[in-house]
Formats: C-alpha cells, sequence, structure tokens
C-alpha cells in the first residue's frame, strides 16, 4: 500500500461522514433482534427464573454457556492486539483495533448473564463490597463474586487499552469537523494537540498497558475456569481447566476475529488495508491455537478413561456416546477436522474466504464445548431428590439470539463514530525511521503523516 497522508485520510475516515439506506436497514434489523431479547428477559422477570428451562439439578444452563462464550470471545482483541504491540509485529497496525473493539463489547455482553441468571436482578449490588449498615459483607468464596472482580478489572484494562490509541484520531476527526461534531471530538480528545510530550506518555501508557493487560487477560479465564474447577463435580474437578480454558478463549477469539475483519473488509471497502497477508498470519495462529485445543481436548479425556472413576465415566460416556454425543462430535468436527486441513495448505490460507470458512465452524463448535462442559455434569442425577431434566426454553434462546445480534450491532454503531483502523498507527508504519518533533505541531499535521509519531 502506497498512498499519501491525506488519501488515507480521506478513506478511513469516509465510514464517519458517510452513511448509506443500508446501514440503517442493518442497524434495524439487528436493533429488533435486541429488542426480542429484552422481551425475553421482561418475560422472565414477569414470570421468575422458572420461565428458562433451568431446573432441578441443572441451576446452570445456556445464561452460563453465553457467558462463557463470550469471555473467550474478548479475548480476541487485548490479548492478541498487546501481543502483537510487545512482539512489535509490523502487519498488526490495520488489525489492533478491530480487536480490541471485539473485546469491549464481548465483554459487555458476557456482563449481561450473570445477571440475568440471578432472577434478581436488581439486587446485583450485593456483589459490590461497600460498608453498609448491615456491616454484611458479600461471601469471597462465592464464583460470582470471582467473577464481578475478573470482569470489571478486565472490562477497565480493555477499554483503556482501546481508548487511548484513539486520541490522535479523535483530534483528527475534530480538526475536520464542524459543529456539534467538533465540540463532541474536541470533549473526546482531550485536548489533543500532538506536542511531542503528548505524545511521549501516549506511547509510555501504550507500552506499559500492553505489558499489564496479558497477565490480566490470561488471569479472567483462568478465573472462570475456577467457578468449574473448584466445585467437586465430575467433568469440572480439573486442573488442567485453566490453561484449557485460556487456549480455547484465545483460539474463539482469533475465529471471531477473523470473521470480523472480512465484514469489516468487504462492507467498509478496506480491501487495501485489511490485505490477504493478515488474514493468512491470523489463519497461521488459528491452526497452530485448534492442533493446542486438540490435545487439550485429547488429554483430558485420556486421563478420565484411565482414572476410570465411576462418576467421572458416566459423565464421560454420557458425552461421548449418549445422548450428548452428537453435540461432541460436532464439536471436534467444528474445532479440528474441517479447520486444519485448510490452515495447513498455505494456498488456501492466503485466501481470505476459505480462511474465513475455517472461522466460522470453530465459532459454532467453541460454544457447544462451553455448552458440554457446563450441561452434561449437572445432568447426572447424584441424589434421590436431585430430578428433573433440562431443555431450554424459548427464553434462554431468545436472549442467546439478541448476545449474537448485540455484536454486530454495537460494531455498526462504533465504526460511525471511531476510525476502525488507526489512523496514525497506519501512517507511522509507512515510515521507516520516524522523523524526531522538535516543536509543538497541530495534531491534525502529526496525524496526516508530517511528522511521524515524535519519537
Amino acid at each position: 500500500m502506497n498512498k499519501t497522508p491525506e488519501q488515507i485520510n480521506e478513506e478511513l475516515l469516509l465510514p464517519l461522514n458517510s452513511t448509506s439506506w443500508r446501514y440503517y436497514l442493518a442497524v434495524a434489523a439487528l436493533g429488533m433482534l435486541v429488542l426480542v431479547g429484552f422481551y425475553a428477559w421482561g418475560y422472565q422477570l414477569d414470570h421468575g427464573i422458572g420461565a428458562s428451562g433451568l431446573d432441578r439439578p441443572v441451576f446452570w444452563g445456556v445464561y452460563i454457556t453465553d457467558f462463557v462464550f463470550w469471555i473467550g470471545i474478548s479475548h480476541a482483541g487485548t490479548l492478541i492486539s498487546a501481543i502483537l504491540r510487545v512482539s512489535n509485529a509490523e502487519w498488526r497496525r490495520p488489525v489492533t483495533r478491530c480487536a480490541e473493539a471485539i473485546t469491549v463489547f464481548s465483554l459487555l455482553i458476557a456482563a449481561t448473564f450473570p445477571v440475568i441468571h440471578l432472577g434478581r436482578p436488581w439486587l446485583f449490588f450485593w456483589l459490590i463490597p461497600y460498608p453498609s449498615e448491615r456491616g454484611i459483607w458479600p461471601q469471597f468464596r462465592s464464583p460470582l463474586l470471582w467473577d464481578f472482580f475478573a470482569l470489571n478489572t478486565y472490562l477497565i484494562g480493555s477499554f483503556s487499552f482501546l481508548l487511548l490509541p484513539s486520541f490522535p484520531d479523535f483530534a483528527l476527526v475534530r480538526d475536520r469537523s464542524e459543529g456539534w461534531r467538533r465540540r463532541l471530538y474536541g470533549i473526546l480528545s482531550l485536548g489533543w494537540r500532538g506536542t511531542p510530550k503528548q505524545w511521549h506518555r501516549l506511547e509510555m501508557a501504550m507500552r506499559i498497558m500492553a505489558v499489564a493487560i496479558i497477565p490480566v487477560a490470561v488471569s479472567v479465564h483462568t478465573i472462570v475456569s475456577w467457578d468449574f474447577a473448584m466445585a467437586l463435580v465430575p467433568g469440572w474437578h480439573s486442573t488442567i481447566f485453566g490453561p484449557y480454558f485460556v487456549a480455547g478463549a484465545i483460539f474463539s477469539g482469533i475465529a471471531a476475529l477473523i470473521i470480523v475483519m472480512a465484514c469489516v473488509r468487504k462492507l467498509l471497502h478496506l480491501e487495501e488495508y485489511l490485505e490477504p497477508i493478515h488474514f493468512d498470519h491470523l489463519g497461521k495462529l488459528l491452526l497452530a491455537m485448534s492442533l493446542i485445543w486438540f490435545y487439550f481436548v485429547f488429554a483430558e479425556s485420556l486421563t478420565t478413561w484411565y482414572g476410570n472413576q465411576p462418576s467421572e465415566m458416566t459423565v464421560f460416556w454420557l458425552t461421548r456416546s449418549g445422548s450428548f454425543s452428537p453435540l461432541f462430535w460436532m464439536m471436534v468436527i467444528c474445532n479440528a477436522i474441517i479447520p486444519v486441513p485448510i490452515l495447513s495448505i498455505k494456498r488456501l490460507r492466503s485466501k481470505i474466504g476459505w480462511t474465513v470458512l475455517a472461522s466460522i465452524p470453530i465459532v459454532i463448535g467453541m460454544w457447544l464445548e462451553r455448552f458440554l462442559i457446563v450441561v452434561p455434569s449437572l445432568e447426572q442425577n447424584r441424589l434421590p431428590y436431585a430430578y428433573g431434566t433440562y431443555t431450554p426454553s424459548w427464553v434462554e434462546i431468545g436472549i442467546t439470539v439478541a448476545s449474537f445480534a448485540a455484536m454486530p450491532l454495537l460494531y455498526l454503531l462504533f465504526v460511525k463514530a471511531v476510525p476502525i483502523i488507526s489512523i496514525w498507527e497506519l501512517k507511522l508504519g509507512q515510515h521507516e525511521k520516524p522523523a524526531e518533533v522538535a516543536a509543538p505541531v497541530p495534531a491534525e499535521e502529526i496525524v496526516q503523516g508530517a511528522t511521524a509519531s515524535g519519537r
């Protein structure tokens, strides 16, 4: 790609300044699906938690499956972007903001499911440790409290990681706008003027955040895995769950990132920015994670089978040859048998369509994996009074569909407010040796590439 700074400005700011009727149609359609989810939740609030399919002994079902799934998808952004920044991979520049936005939106969606699952969501503030007249503090041994702190820490860190490199682009939009848009982006840019001091502080903050967010991202999904591993439930009580969940999260996250990038590339006409080489590199990562995921599944299955504990084997055979076996083998086909041959052949992996074709079944397969972790272990009646069966209700299905509609809806709203590709980072990548900035200059001049980054 060899473009002038002004060409880059015009092409990457076009989605913010031009809107077609197709955009409004897509927003309306996705908004309707989200409203269906709100209606289903309202129905559950009116009729009680029993309106969902949850029943003894399965008190965790699709809601917790969705929660774990969206937490996993969130690893597509911040973790991948941080690793690419730390390793200084040059091909990351058009990819980072696409990835970081996925993290924030996935966490926002994931945060709704514990509240929905509470049954009495108006009491969610009981999770917050605050001094009260009752002198009652939250139960710190509760997994619900672990998730509260882990998710909020990750959300604050991820939002900061997304916001920090956006200030120069907000300043660029501010300087090219008028009226209320100029005032709005003037507030969002926080007085950015592109001085050497500001550039230095921005780059230092980004380096610190890139290093700090990696252990935070890993710890978050490890804590989510402990929700299961700390319980003495067959199929859950496993020391492998921490790395297994983290590997699965990165696996599903990369697949989701590839799908989102392909859609953004096509809809916003960014073919010259999101090139096949970006999908090829992500395809290599996806192939590696597919093999790692298969290793964890094989290792867990082998140790369970060899240990031959009666309670564990009941769940084992239920998923391998029992009522849940179709879902298990579909999961294996989606996560390993379909993507590995496609991604192993460079000629196919370098074509965007084939990489997307390998990614779509992975997203489906990873949702099935979370469902198979949650439900089969709970369906085993180990007490005489633990009777009942679990079948997802229309309420759970409606809320799940709404969550899958909320992701593209949030993305569509995001691309109308923020350049989906970091403009100043893209221009900086075109300069092999950025020049030093000797004196303060207007933000637009810096962002246009006249002086690179002020390092």
